[in-house]
């Protein structure tokens, strides 16, 4: 294998770990109020929705409503704590059998 290529390869895995692996091993040592350990651990569900929203608008910009039952499904059944696989599984199922049954094939 190229040196050149593999230094590039163990860059980029450097460069991807360390920031994954500094704010663990400072966040052990500092405490933080309850307030902003709240406001961290939503980070990730707010990220999320921010990622995912626009994708439920352009699934089919012809029948938008389909994206938008599908994130529905899925937001109540995260709202009611079932695993995320299961949330994405039934959109998908929903998704698919709206599109199965409400637009025209022909």
């Amino acid at each position: 294998m190229n040196t050149s290529l593999m230094i590039m390869i163990l860059g980029m895995a450097l460069v991807t770990y360390v920031p994954q692996v500094l704010p663990s091993l400072i966040m052990e040592k500092i405490v933080l109020p309850k307030k902003v350990e709240k406001f961290l651990t939503m980070i990730p569900c707010t990220a999320m929705a921010a990622l995912i929203f626009p994708g439920i608008l352009s699934v089919d910009t012809a029948h938008r409503e389909i994206g938008v039952f599908g994130g529905l499904i899925a937001a109540i059944l995260a709202w009611k704590k079932v695993p995320v696989i299961l949330c994405v599984i039934a959109a998908i199922a929903l998704d698919v059998l709206l599109y199965m049954t409400v637009i025209p094939h022909g």
